[in-house]
């Protein structure tokens, strides 16, 4: 059993997940803000006999991620996973200047994914063990219309993550994930129109969010002395 913790567990990509790993024997500890949601994901779990706690979490704050983390390791010695996986997308067009929406993906997707790794390795140092779990998205490796921005975050997802993979001992194991057209939220918090209907047409053929958490069960389950780089998930009609 490992000692798991995931960011935005309250819906999509990070509530699948949340449930996978329970079901698989490990003992989840979920993160999000929204704490009714965070309920219904314990009793969801809890009704299928796996172990979670869960946690209001906002991962702009690096203290309250700080305490997320520590809070952990004191109630269970340890923390052997750590998956970041919050994130938001309210696509627009650049010269549409919804500037408050930049910023907040760029706290949320960038500051929040610096904020777990913050917290997380210094406990991973000390115990020469640990694994990250980015989730970044296929929007990191190309950009469209309307995606500048949260592609930018997406970027630097993967580039933070790749880059902490290059540094650290072996011993720590370091993985990204890069969903391509998941069925989730995100796209509900797109305000502009022309980026909402372009959406539509773009998310058609998605894909469910439990294809990646069964990808990062793959990474997480791997033995010691196996890496699970990079992972690319999207759908077989997404080019």
């Amino acid at each position: 059993m490992k000692v798991v913790l995931i960011t935005g567990a309250s819906s999509g990509i990070g509530h699948a997940t949340a449930l996978r790993l329970a079901r698989e024997g490990h003992h989840v500890v979920a993160g999000a803000r929204r704490e009714d949601r965070l309920a219904e994901l314990a009793g969801e779990i809890r009704a299928d006999g796996g172990s979670v706690e869960t946690r209001r979490l906002d991962v702009t704050d690096r203290e309250d991620v700080a305490e997320f983390v520590d809070g952990a390791v004191e109630r269970h010695g340890r923390v052997d996973v750590f998956v970041g996986n919050a994130g938001v997308m309210p696509l627009s067009r650049m010269d549409s200047l919804l500037v408050d929406e930049w910023d907040r993906m760029i706290d949320v997707n960038v500051r929040g994914l610096l904020h777990g790794i913050a917290a997380a390795l210094p406990h991973f140092q000390r115990a020469g063990s640990g694994h990250f779990v980015t989730v970044a998205s296929i929007a990191a490796h190309a950009v469209s219309p309307t995606a500048a921005v949260y592609a930018a975050t997406k970027h630097a997802a993967w580039a933070i993550t790749e880059g902490l993979r290059q540094e650290l001992e072996p011993s720590i194991r370091v993985t990204t994930v890069s969903p391509g057209v998941v069925e989730s939220e995100l796209a509900g918090t797109i305000t502009e129109a022309g980026a909402r209907e372009r959406m539509r047409t773009y998310r058609a053929n998605a894909i469910p969010s439990d294809a990646i958490a069964e990808a990062i069960s793959y990474a997480v389950g791997q033995p010691s002395d196996v890496d699970v780089n990079e992972l690319v998930i999207r759908p077989v009609r997404q080019r």
